[in-house]
């Protein structure tokens, strides 16, 4: 996995300070002939970004499922915007609390733009359940966990990061059989596992000849 040295930069005081549990950090970039060529596709690398719903797609199919819904949970197809949750389908069982899905919310969406450079984050935290009352954290991580989707273009080269900070799993849910799948799906998040889904994503971001969307 990267280290803290491959991403500091641009964008880094977008991305939430490390405080406890695990972090994790996946970088991808690629270098066009051009500023003008790198300018004209990082338009269509945003569009990937904020296309939730076509995730697994763009990673070439080597992750869970993802859905964008609107605050209250109901599924939309459109770009993502602040405020939304992220309803995600990973393999296996999923819990009680989520209705079978791990939930999350997009808490923040920036776009940064200075001189010849372009940063654009998307920080997503594990969430409630929108369909329903209950209160309790819908995910295998605790809310202290985020997510940091980011795309960004220094002159000519375009790089795709995501960065997962305060990785703790949710072991304090008011159904035990969540508080053990949470800790298996938890523990395997720590040792490595989704790195290979959040590779596959942030590569297909990047992916010159994917027909998806046109630029």
């Amino acid at each position: 996995m990267e280290t803290d040295e491959e991403y500091n930069g641009l964008g880094a005081a977008h991305v939430p300070a490390q405080q406890t549990g695990s972090e994790m950090n996946a970088v991808e970039k690629i270098e066009l002939a051009s500023e003008g060529e790198a300018v004209h596709f990082f338009k269509t690398v945003k569009d990937r970004l904020l296309d939730v719903n076509r995730w697994t797609e763009i990673a070439g199919g080597a992750m869970s499922d993802f859905f964008l819904t609107d605050e209250h949970g109901n599924l939309v197809q459109r770009k993502a915007t602040g405020g939304d949750h992220i309803r995600i389908d990973i393999p296996g069982p999923g819990t009680q609390t989520g209705g079978g899905y791990d939930w999350v919310t997009i808490e923040e969406i920036k776009l940064e733009v200075l001189y010849d450079t372009e940063v654009l984050s998307m920080t997503a935290r594990p969430s409630a359940n929108p369909l329903t009352a209950s209160e309790d954290t819908a995910h295998f991580l605790t809310k202290a966990a985020t997510s940091t989707f980011q795309v960004k273009r220094i002159g000519n080269t375009i790089y795709a990061e995501e960065h997962g900070r305060n990785e703790v799993p949710n072991t304090d849910t008011e159904h035990t059989l969540d508080n053990i799948r949470n800790t298996f799906v938890g523990w395997g998040a720590k040792v490595g596992f989704s790195y290979p889904q959040w590779k596959a994503l942030v590569k297909g971001l990047l992916n010159h000849d994917h027909p998806y969307p046109s630029a």
